[in-house]
């Protein structure tokens, strides 16, 4: 999905390359605007994929009744539907906030950003094949 030499070990069997470029990313973020903007991109953007996930839970249990499950949903279907509501009215108010409306704009454009270019991506690289130097 990104650089392949992003994905590979150094000989003591860390990630170096991945962690030098998080750690430049992380640093152009610093430059964007104070912790509170910050704060406010992420954990918009994060509240929209937790609910994604566990709407994906009911979607997984509908088309997949008979799969395995070694992990059971504690209360399901109350408590996770209960979640997908709350973090929904969570979402909607920072929306409506004109403090943090930008902010959590910005963040979900930054999220989505990422989706053409993953395609883009996909379109340049090839998947490469499995291997065990990978991460």
């Amino acid at each position: 999905m990104f650089f392949r030499r992003v994905g590979t070990l150094n000989a003591r069997r860390v990630p170096a390359a991945a962690l030098i470029v998080q750690s430049v990313w992380t640093a152009l973020l610093c430059l964007t605007g104070s912790y509170g903007q910050l704060l406010n991109y992420v954990i918009f953007a994060a509240l929209v994929f937790y609910a994604l996930t566990t709407i994906g839970l009911f979607i997984l249990r509908a088309k997949r009744p008979d799969m395995e499950r070694p992990y059971r949903a504690f209360g399901y279907p109350v408590l996770p539907a209960l979640y997908i509501c709350l973090t929904t009215l969570v979402m909607l108010l920072i929306l409506l906030s004109p403090s943090t409306r930008q902010d959590a704009f910005l963040g979900l454009a930054l999220v989505l950003l990422g989706i053409p270019v993953y395609f883009l991506w996909r379109r340049v690289e090839p998947s490469p094949p499995a291997a065990a130097s990978r991460v």
